[in-house]
């Protein structure tokens, strides 16, 4: 099994500053992208924002177990956030995303590695290595996302 250290640095590269597996990241992919282009909607796609914000919803329902507290996200509410009107908000998104994705990385680097093994908050949720590896794997999935739909975006495509 992995060490927590290469494991943080794995969910880092997806989100801040890898470029291993899909050879760009979240960071390189929204740090100088407008919002305008960013809550554009290209036919019945998700919205680069959207997408953006559902993979940092999961990363900060996750910070507050690791804190201590209480599971409280839940697949229902993931894509509900009101909407973005202005580079300043899409800004101040982008600095929470950061940090809170930086904090992730710390709390993973910083755990034991026999937590790993133990059960997430209930049995039906499986282990702290289970959602950490989902979260890198599901961060993946809506990177690519997202790359194609600012591909669609920048060549006019709507």
């Amino acid at each position: 099994m992995e060490s927590t250290k290469e494991i943080a640095k794995r969910f880092a590269e997806v989100i801040l500053n890898g470029t291993w597996i899909a050879n760009t990241n979240y960071h390189d992919q929204l740090a100088h992208l407008d919002w305008q282009t960013a809550t554009a909607q290209v036919g019945s796609l998700n919205t680069i924002a959207a997408l953006a914000q559902h993979v940092h919803y999961y990363i900060n329902g996750i910070n507050q177990v690791f804190k201590g507290g209480t599971l409280d996200i839940k697949d229902q509410y993931s894509f509900d956030f009101p909407p973005m009107t202005s580079q300043a908000q899409w800004e101040a998104f982008l600095l929470t995303f950061w940090r809170d994705a930086e904090e992730f990385a710390i709390w993973v680097e910083k755990m034991p590695k026999a937590k790993l093994s133990d059960v997430f908050v209930d049995e039906k949720y499986s282990t702290y290595n289970r959602n950490i590896q989902a979260m890198i794997e599901h961060s993946y999935y809506h990177l690519g996302q997202i790359v194609l739909i600012k591909k669609l975006l920048l060549e006019g495509i709507k």
